[in-house]
């Protein structure tokens, strides 16, 4: 026997074996259909008796294997079901003869055989025949099921004849020598008179019989002989047949203990009976127990039992589930004697597996199956070792051990593609593979990548999935290499070394130069469903800031970063994005790879109204650090949209990278409220513009300016406003405020709007020439609180520049608001927010002020001493007065004629060598 069944179990000893063959020329398909009815009549109940009947069905069985029926019966050929195709009369003699000659080939053990014909009618298919049964179609056959039973039913009979007669035959020195098939030259030439010879022979003889009994449903009687045999013939030291004895006794247990079977089937044989037979068995049996506790009274004169249920309640002579594993360790060490019994071995070592899985001891079956892997079965053929490492791995799998099932899986694997095999198969290959990646921690899934920590060797990992890249390649499919290779990048970048990061995405550009990557699910033949592979490690996204239209400038910002708490939220803004307007949201963005990356196509991916995406294309050098990247787009209808990520062409693949599936990003969508269209104004002034922020206030400014003033100076300021929108403007209102200050001011910070062709205001802005608001001056305070002096100055004497040198700064606010369009209707307007920046420089300080008589007595002389505080020469001038020249830094005395009336006023002009100005 050079083949194992790598399907048995312990339960298989208690069943009657039955081949069922096509005779002729049968359709594949209505073949299976017939089997797969047949094979439901597993388990019959044979009336008249409290016993059960157990099949096993193969459709393809080697006759050589039937040579070991006398060992172990359940291997032994006991029945034959044909099925054939008979079109007419003339076939039939054809058919009938073939029938017989397939009977020949398992005659020696067959106890009954049975033929199956479909399409035949007339006079020969009205035939009553007990061993024929004729149907007029392959749909037209209702009681296959019913003939099966009759079938087993007569098996039964046979069986139970054989069993009665092996078991009442008393001549011990009549008993023939049961072998194996290469045991038969070996005892050529023995003493058959020998005390030792004829132990043999009632050994093996017990052995029998208690296999047949266990299969007519006898657990008791055979329980019985079992510890007969195995007496006996370790008493001749008969290893082969006491290990096949030790084997025959674990499975009578196993089936007592375990009715639900070994082999993971849905339902147990005898549910009902089996509880209360395992209740029973647990109070009766310890480790430890004895190995031969033979009742007189079990066997009568003919080897039955009087009362064959009550000794199954009893089960006297069955083992504990500890001596189960021990017997199978001691039956496998016997069996490892003989060469030739290598299959025998590996298909107990498989048995005793599948009971210690039951018992959930894995340690212990680990042993067992890596005993199984060195047993040597000579030179197997490749289809029968990708057979053995499969079961292996499903053994592997059955005891918990998924990493070494998967090792075992993919060496089934790598075997479907052995240079040894003239026609690779590599599509079986790589289901193989496939299957291999639970055992891994390995799922194609990319969501279950960004759950936390790596789980699983990121080394084999990879290696797994260059395997399977190169498996779909040579299948002929590069959609499926694109996929793949596209998953290895971007669930093991951080695994990959720098060589090994530009060897993956060349080979990746290489692949989708012919079949270029996207995002649609590929769904394989047998239903596995590939999940798409955005790159959103390329580039990675650190930061995304979701900001108002580029005409507004940044005035409110969505700031998405990691936190110290997990919290994926949905997230509304608190501003609007105007229809037909261009809005942006910004990137942050890092490159990890150690060379160039080029990124085509980017652009925004959006739900809700229509919108407009303008990708853009951009180059990161290498290792880049976080490179701003602003994406932006135009929303045509009012709503509501939600940005839920961007879109990317990386090496090829094209990627939709949704927010909720970055690492670093804790939102799953933002949602932007879309108004109807409004006017756009845009603001230029004619000052620079600002470089000092304006002091922290409530208000965002769309733009600031700066201006540089001497203490009473005037200076005008033009503002140009023009339509840029498609939408007229309808409304226009503008404001002004000052800013909160902390300096002391003396008089008035000044901003006086004068509007030169107002009337037309409205109609100018309509158009796209835009209007200017010109003539806007804008005074400096008059006075300015200083230290307090000494009257007793000289006013010659030179004055400190520290005390006026003293630099004020002034902010006003001015806001234009306005509507217009459909937004209008709806309630909405925009406004532009100009900042004004002062810094308001000293000029003349008038540090002492004193009066003379005069000639009248209606007038005094007023005589101020006048400090010039600035770097410039000016000059200080009144009306009917001489001028007077300072220069910078100087302080003189100045002598003016006035009234001395109660609110007289003074009126002077300085002038410096810049434009002048007024100090009242």
């Amino acid at each position: 026997m050079s083949v194992p069944d790598y399907m048995q179990c312990a339960e298989d000893h208690q069943t009657v074996l039955v081949v069922v063959q096509p005779v002729g020329i049968v359709p594949e398909d209505q073949f299976f259909r017939i089997y797969k009815r047949i094979a439901s009549v597993a388990q019959v109940s044979i009336r008249d008796s409290q016993r059960n009947l157990y099949i096993r069905y193969r459709h393809h069985y080697l006759p050589e294997n039937n040579d070991w029926g006398d060992f172990q019966t359940h291997r032994k050929v006991v029945g034959l079901i044909c099925v054939t195709t008979c079109g007419s009369g003339k076939e039939w003699p054809q058919t009938s003869e073939r029938f017989h000659g397939q009977k020949e080939v398992f005659g020696a053990t067959l106890y009954d055989s049975r033929l199956l014909v479909f399409g035949l009618q007339g006079e020969i298919a009205e035939q009553q025949r007990t061993d024929v049964a004729f149907y007029p179609s392959y749909d037209d056959c209702p009681d296959v099921e019913k003939k099966v039973e009759d079938f087993v039913e007569s098996i039964f009979i046979v069986l139970e004849s054989k069993r009665l007669d092996r078991a009442t035959d008393k001549s011990g020195d009549k008993i023939p020598l049961l072998c194996v098939p290469f045991e038969k030259k070996d005892f050529v030439g023995l003493d058959t008179d020998s005390r030792h010879y004829k132990k043999r022979c009632q050994g093996r003889m017990r052995k029998h019989v208690g296999d047949l009994c266990l299969q007519a449903g006898m657990l008791q009687d055979a329980l019985v002989h079992y510890h007969m045999a195995v007496e006996l013939l370790r008493s001749v030291n008969d290893f082969l047949w006491l290990g096949a004895a030790l084997e025959g006794l674990c499975s009578a247990s196993v089936i007592f203990h375990y009715p639900g079977g070994t082999a993971g089937k849905a339902a147990g044989r005898n549910p009902s009976a089996a509880q209360g037979q395992a209740a029973d068995a647990g109070k009766r049996h310890r480790p430890g127990a004895q190995e031969v506790l033979i009742d007189p009274g079990a066997l009568t004169t003919n080897g039955i039992s009087a009362d064959t249920s009550s000794e199954i309640g009893r089960a006297k002579n069955c083992l504990s589930p500890e001596d189960i594993i021990e017997k199978y360790k001691e039956a496998i060490s016997y069996y490892g004697k003989y060469k030739n019994a290598g299959v025998i071995e590996l298909e107990a070592c498989v048995k005793a597996v599948r009971v210690l899985a039951i018992q959930k001891r894995a340690m212990e079956a680990s042993e067992f199956l890596q005993n199984a892997v060195y047993i040597n079965l000579g030179q197997l053929s490749e289809e029968e070792k990708i057979q053995r490492y499969s079961i292996l791995s499903e053994l592997y799998y059955l005891i918990g051990f998924h990493r070494k099932s998967a090792f075992f899986k993919r060496v089934a694997a790598m075997q479907c593609v052995a240079p040894t095999i003239p026609e690779p198969g590599w599509r079986a290959c790589y289901k193989l593979l496939l299957e291999t990646l639970p055992g891994y921690s390995l799922s194609l899934d990319p969501k279950d990548f960004s759950k936390g920590a790596h789980r699983g060797w990121a080394a084999v990992q990879m290696r797994l999935l260059h395997e399977l890249v190169y498996a779909s390649r040579r299948m002929g499919n590069p959609g499926l290499s694109v996929r793949h290779l596209s998953f290895l990048l971007q669930t093991m970048l951080d695994f990959l070394s720098d060589q090994e990061k530009k060897e993956v995405t060349q080979s990746l550009e290489n692949y989708t130069s012919k079949c270029p990557g996207g995002m649609e699910v590929i769904t394989l033949p047998d239903g596995l469903r590939l999940h798409p592979v955005p790159f959103t490690k390329l580039p990675i996204v650190r930061y995304v800031h979701v900001t108002l239209s580029l005409s507004r400038g940044i005035l409110a910002i969505f700031h998405a970063a990691l936190t110290p708490y997990y919290c994926l939220c949905f997230v509304s803004l608190d501003f609007q994005w105007v229809q037909g307007d261009v809005c942006e949201v910004q990137l942050m963005v890092y490159n990890p790879m150690p060379f160039e990356l080029r990124v085509e196509n980017m652009g925004l991916l959006t739900s809700g109204v229509e919108f407009e995406s303008l990708p853009a294309a951009l180059s990161l050098p290498a290792e880049s650090g976080l490179y701003p990247v602003t994406l932006v787009g135009v929303p045509r209808t009012a709503g509501n949209i939600t940005v839920n990520g961007y879109h990317t062409s990386v090496f090829g693949v094209t990627s939709d990278c949704l927010l909720d599936s970055l690492t670093s990003v804790r939102t799953s969508g933002c949602l932007v409220e879309v108004i109807p269209s409004l006017p756009r104004l845009q603001l230029s002034t004619s000052l620079p513009r600002s470089a000092h922020p304006l002091q922290p206030s409530k208000e965002e400014l769309s733009s600031s300016v700066s201006v540089q003033l001497f203490n009473g100076e005037t200076q005008q300021l033009t503002i140009t406003l023009e339509n840029i929108g498609s939408e007229d403007l309808e409304t226009l209102e503008i404001t002004s405020k000052i800013s909160n200050t902390k300096e002391r001011l003396f008089g008035e910070f000044l901003i006086r709007l004068d509007f030169s062709g107002g009337e037309n205001l409205l109609q100018d802005l309509m158009t796209v020439n835009g209007i200017s608001v010109t003539g806007l001056p804008i005074s400096s305070p008059l006075r300015q609180v200083l230290k307090p002096r000494a009257e007793t100055r000289p006013p010659g004497s030179e004055s400190s520049k520290t005390d006026y040198n003293h630099v004020k700064m002034l902010e006003a606010v001015m806001t234009f608001k306005y509507s217009g369009g459909a937004g209008k209707v709806e309630g909405y307007y925009r406004d532009l927010t100009l900042g004004l920046h002062v810094d308001v420089e000293p000029s003349v300080f008038f540090t002492r002020v004193s009066t003379l008589p005069a000639t009248s007595t209606r007038q005094c002389h007023l005589l101020l001493d006048v400090f010039n505080s600035t770097e410039h020469e000016l000059t200080v001038s009144a009306q009917n007065n001489q001028d007077l020249v300072l220069h910078a830094s100087e302080c003189q005395r100045y002598v003016t004629l006035s009234c001395k009336f109660r609110d007289s006023v003074v009126s002077l002009c300085i002038s410096f060598h810049t434009p002048s100005f007024h100090c009242l």
